[in-house]
This record gives structure tokens, C-alpha cells and sequence, in this order.
């Protein structure tokens, strides 16, 4: 498995971790890699991020081996066995505890300013590196936030080899690690862009998430059975505190409400106080069956129907958001549905509607790559058939899924703009 970036490793890990959603989790991101992995696990298990700041203890005169560790707090794990093998002294334990004590307070001061440590007592706290290589320093973090009181360890990691996933097993209660491959002879080689995380850019993730989350409104969120004209359809609906409207999400071909790429989306959402919809408007049988895929008919038909379960179960305006194929099924309901509030696209194919455009009132932003030109060019065709409030957004550089540093992120900030502004009118609409 090759991750393109951080960024992606870390949406692809929260999939994989979404069991600990809501199990009044901690995420700690191990500096400076690991980061830029666990913010978005953070964001999508809507979970407060923290920087688990670790220095392993070195035998003197050969550091690479490891007798004990420390972390905040004054927690210190020591391996006695080791002590006593190497004939280390007590000065000289102190000694290396004393240099390594120094750069500990200097990294944590570093990396979370003046924010007081996130605390771990009697909580699940999910350790994030961006890989494993030999697993000394996850095995010293996860023994130092188990001294610091967490009642429950979870090391989560994009890829390791096989061996140091199995050492690890006695260090956490679970691991979780998308890829072990065998040929495994550094994390870097499993990224298309593994550049160096700074500082900078790990104080700037910290401040970031403890923004949102002093933000943050509530969510509540359910796993639901969505009445579709009759067959039932399985959704993830979230619901912030005191919501304002509720997003539809209907996602597109080869995809389901799994995305990792919708629901970041939808995290984003959520934290603007929007509520979500993730529905599969396929059963699973009938997602082997390409066509049915690109039967966009009855895609918007089952759009259209979860749409009115949803006004039963809530009396909010509602938006639609689809992608690729999904898109295309939006336009084509909302062209029967005069109270849809807003419409955006990712990546959509609107060309699929066809002459049913015309007829669609809700305002719509269409978000294209600007790599992705085939679609590009379709969008562009689409803009002069739409009657309604209509606008095009080009992401530079953008391919059709988004993969690239920072464009999904602009693409959750243009569909926020857009619904609140449509949705949601008043002061916190803008």
C-alpha cells in the first residue's frame, strides 16, 4: 500500500480506528512525522489531538540501546534487566535522565506554547506515528502514556514490517497498522511525499486542533436505517448541537459512506455547526453490477426518498453534496425538488443530468481539479445549461480525487461557504 502523504495516510488510519468513535478518545501525535497523521484521525473521530513528547534513555557509549524512557509529567519507565546487565551506575542513570529531562521540557514547550497537557486518566488514547521502523520509541510512548494514566492503549500506525507490529502487541492493548509488508526497509518508501515535517508545521496542527475544538459543537451521531420508498438503505447521520441544516452526501461511483474523503468533508461540516447524511443509495448486492452505478435515475429516485425520511425524522433545511456519478444524481433529483436548499458537486458529472439542468433551482457550486480536465470540460459545458445561482470553483493542481496536499481541505472550505451561506442565512451564514 503506498500513502500519497501524510495527510492520507492518516484519513485512511481513522477508517480503520472508527470503532473508537466515541470512546472518549485521546489522540497523540508522536513528533514531528507522526502529527500531520494523527490530526486527521483527530478530526474525523471528532477527538481532542495532543503531541506525546517521549525521550528514550540511551546506555552511555551505546545509545541506540535503550533502558527506560520519560515523558511529561514526570512519568519514567526503567527496564532494571538492562540497568543491571550494562552495569550502568546510579550517576550515570541520573545523568542521562538529567540531558534528556531538559530536551523533553524544551520540545513540550516547544510544540504545545503555553496549552496545558491533555489528560489521559481513566481514557482510550490512541498513539499516531506516520510508521514504525523498529518500534523502540512507539514501545517507550505507549509505556509512558500507561503511566500517565490511560486506561487503555491504542498504537495506530500507517505501516511497519511485520515483526515490530508483533513486539508491539505486548506494549498496547491493540494495534492497528494498515500495511506490514514483508520488503520493508524504511517508513519513507511507502509515501509519494514523505518531506520533512518541521516544527512549524507541528505547532501550527496543535493550535489548529484546539481551535476547532474549543468550537466545536457537540455532535451526536448515530448509525441509522434510512426508509427509501420502502428499501432500506444503510446511513451515518451526525447531528451538532443546535444545527442549523443537514448536508446529504451522496457519493459516487467505486465509493460508499466509507469515504475517507467524504467524511473528512463532513467533519468539516460538523464543526460548522452543519448537520450530515452518508448513505449508500446502492445495496451491496446491487454495487456489483457496474450499471447500476450509472443509473442515475435511480440514484436521485432513492436521493429524493431518503431526502423525505430525513424531513420526517428533522425539521431542517437540507442541502445535497455528491460526488462524481453521486453529483449527477443530486442535480437530477433536484431538479423535482424546489426545497432543496443548496447543491455542490466534487468532482461531479453533471453532464449525466442532462437536459434536466435547466430545470434545477437550488443553488450550485461545482469543484473541480484543475488536473482533472475531462471533467473539467464537462463542468464547463454544465455551467451554461444551469438556470439557477451557479458557480464554478477550480482546485489548482487538483486531480479528480483530490489526493494532492491540501486540496480536499479547500474543498471542505468552499462546500462550508456555500451551504452556510445558503442554508444557514443570518450572522453565522456570513
Amino acid at each position: 500500500m503506498l500513502f500519497t502523504d501524510r495527510a492520507d495516510a492518516g484519513e485512511q488510519l481513522a477508517q480503520a480506528l472508527r470503532h473508537l468513535q466515541g470512546a472518549d478518545a485521546v489522540v497523540l501525535g508522536l513528533p514531528r512525522g507522526g502529527v500531520p497523521v494523527a490530526f486527521r484521525v483527530a478530526r474525523a473521530l471528532d477527538a481532542p489531538l495532543d503531541v506525546i513528547v517521549v525521550r528514550k534513555l540511551g546506555v552511555p557509549h551505546h545509545r541506540e540501546l535503550g533502558f527506560g524512557a520519560i515523558g511529561e509529567g514526570g512519568v519514567r519507565v526503567i527496564s532494571e534487566d538492562i540497568v543491571r546487565s550494562g552495569r550502568l551506575r546510579r550517576e550515570d542513570v541520573e545523568a542521562v535522565e538529567h540531558a534528556e529531562e531538559a530536551e523533553l521540557a524544551r520540545q513540550a514547550r516547544r510544540f504545545r506554547g503555553d496549552r496545558p497537557r491533555t489528560p489521559l486518566t481513566g481514557r482510550t488514547v490512541i498513539v499516531v506515528d506516520d510508521g514504525i521502523a523498529t518500534g523502540a520509541t512507539a514501545a517507550a510512548a505507549c509505556e509512558v502514556v500507561r503511566a500517565q494514566g490511560a486506561a487503555r492503549v491504542v498504537l495506530a500506525a500507517p505501516v511497519a514490517p511485520p515483526d515490530a507490529v508483533a513486539r508491539l502487541g505486548s506494549a498496547a492493548d491493540e494495534v492497528v497498522c494498515l500495511s506490514t509488508p514483508q520488503a520493508f526497509r524504511a517508513v519513507g518508501e511507502w509515501y509519494q511525499d514523505f518531506s520533512q515535517t518541521s516544527d512549524e508545521e507541528v505547532v501550527f496542527l496543535l493550535a489548529r486542533a484546539a481551535a476547532d475544538s474549543a468550537d466545536r459543537p457537540p455532535v451526536r451521531a448515530v448509525a441509522v436505517e434510512v426508509d427509501a420508498g420502502g428499501l432500506a438503505l444503510a446511513g451515518d447521520l451526525a447531528l451538532p448541537e443546535g444545527a442549523g441544516a443537514v448536508v446529504v452526501f451522496a457519493h459516487g461511483s467505486g465509493s460508499s459512506r466509507h469515504s475517507p474523503r467524504n467524511r473528512s468533508v463532513a467533519a468539516d461540516l460538523n464543526r460548522a455547526g452543519l448537520g450530515t447524511l452518508l448513505l449508500d443509495l446502492l445495496t451491496p448486492a446491487e454495487e456489483t453490477d457496474r450499471a447500476n452505478v450509472f443509473d442515475i435515475g435511480t440514484l436521485a429516485g432513492r436521493l429524493a426518498a431518503a431526502t423525505a425520511w430525513l424531513r420526517r425524522r428533522e425539521s431542517l433545511p437540507v442541502g445535497w453534496f455528491g460526488a462524481s456519478t453521486g453529483a449527477a444524481a443530486a442535480l437530477w433529483a433536484a431538479a423535482s425538488d424546489p426545497g432543496i436548499g443548496a447543491v455542490v458537486s466534487r468532482g461531479g458529472r453533471p453532464d449525466l443530468a442532462g437536459p434536466r439542468l435547466a430545470a434545477v433551482r437550488a443553488p450550485t457550486l461545482l469543484i473541480v481539479g484543475g488536473r482533472d480536465t475531462t471533467v473539467l470540460d464537462l463542468n464547463r459545458s454544465a455551467l451554461g445549461e444551469l438556470r439557477c445561482e451557479n458557480r464554478l470553483e477550480i482546485v489548482p493542481g487538483a486531480t479528480h480525487l483530490f489526493e494532492e496536499p491540501g486540496a480536499l481541505d479547500r474543498v471542505a472550505v468552499l462546500a462550508r461557504d456555500w451551504f452556510t451561506r445558503h442554508l444557514m442565512p443570518g450572522p453565522r451564514g456570513g
